[in-house]
């Protein structure tokens, strides 16, 4: 997985996001197991301890659990994974959306201009 962190969120949120994304895309499918705490932390480049508390807000949120000696996995449950992949897909729509606001385009302009590079891409 690609870790995507920056300076604008504390690291353990990111990380939050960061597997999330890796669940609605698919990456982590239904019961797939996670690697550990400690490989997550070495390939993040952040301290383990980090990890653990993202990986126990994804457990809170319903997103993964825990089995005692096997280690975590991603839920079954399709109804969360398609909640977490509605709510990520939002997410990046708002900020297109205020991002194109910010240049100045209006909402006809901004459907205008999606669906001109949608048809352009199914040709």
């Amino acid at each position: 997985m690609e870790w995507r962190l920056d300076g604008e969120a504390p690291i353990w949120a990111q990380l939050v996001e960061n597997v999330k994304r890796g669940i609605a895309s698919g990456l982590y499918g239904p019961g797939d197991r996670l690697p550990t705490v400690r490989d997550m932390a070495v390939e993040a480049g952040v301290n383990p301890n980090t990890v653990q508390r993202a990986l126990a807000e994804l457990e809170r949120e319903g997103l993964v659990y825990s089995q005692r000696t096997s280690g975590r996995f991603v839920t079954e449950d399709a109804s969360a994974v398609a909640a977490v992949r509605k709510e990520l897909a939002e997410a990046k729509t708002r900020a297109y959306l205020e991002a194109m606001a910010d240049l100045g385009y209006s909402r006809e302009e901004i459907v205008s201009m999606v669906d001109g590079k949608s048809k352009k891409e199914e040709n």
